[in-house]
């Protein structure tokens, strides 16, 4: 299905640039390029994308600093790229508010599912988030309609990612879920990913919720399954 979406895509590699923006295209979607970081903050200013795939590795303003200056005014998703095969590098931009990465070379198939499966799951979860109810556990309470969470009424702000993880796991409180599950039911992928991305997002969520994040009361590991949202007082 066609779509009129508009995606952003930073990258200082020409070649990059072009084959991201052939297959997006083909689906349908509005294509910004920058070439830096400068660039990239500029368009956002210009057309408010609805995503972002940006490069991690650029000269003068690296993918970083371009997501910090965006987390500052917008919640847009973020893709990052990035060559390095360093996790840290990995880790550091998807704890800024990234929601997911690739590494170079990547096939621009699966980079384009990623994409779409980014979309829709923002556009579902914006159309069944409205008819549910707040949920008060303890001293946290998440509102699917303002999409606010406050934990002993101080509010808290999560990306868009973090807050529909967050909204999984205190609508099925005890539910026990697969690092697996989660990428397919969060980040909306029916294939294979990454599962460190989800694990980095619980470990910065739960630096956002949780007095204690290295001994979660709320988000609590269940060692060799995966996670689960405890209602224990």
């Amino acid at each position: 299905m066609k779509t009129t979406q508009r995606i952003l895509v930073v990258d200082d590699e020409a070649g990059i640039r072009q084959v991201v923006e052939l297959y997006l295209k083909r689906e349908g979607f509005e294509i910004d390029l920058a070439t830096d970081g400068r660039a990239a903050l500029a368009a956002v200013e210009r057309t408010t994308p609805d995503l972002i795939v940006l490069d991690l590795t650029m000269p003068d303003m690296d993918g970083l600093e371009v997501t910090r200056a965006v987390r500052k005014k917008l919640d847009v998703p973020i893709i990052m790229l990035t060559s390095r095969d360093e996790d840290i590098d990995k880790i550091v931009g998807l704890e800024l508010g990234a929601d997911d990465y690739m590494t170079k070379p990547f096939n621009p198939r699966e980079l384009t599912a990623r994409v779409k499966a980014i979309l829709r799951r923002a556009g579902k979860q914006a159309s069944t988030e409205t008819k549910a109810a707040a949920i008060t556990a303890g001293d946290l309470t998440v509102d699917p309609l303002s999409r606010a969470v406050t934990v002993a009424g101080r509010p808290v702000e999560l990306t868009a990612t973090a807050f529909d993880l967050l909204w999984l796991f205190v609508s099925h409180p005890n539910q026990v879920f697969s690092r697996e599950q989660l990428l397919e039911q969060v980040w909306g992928y029916d294939f294979y990913g990454d599962t460190n991305t989800v694990t980095v997002q619980i470990r910065r969520l739960r630096t956002q919720i949780e007095a204690d994040p290295n001994n979660p009361h709320y988000i609590q590991t269940v060692w060799g399954v995966g996670y689960k949202f405890s209602t224990r007082e």
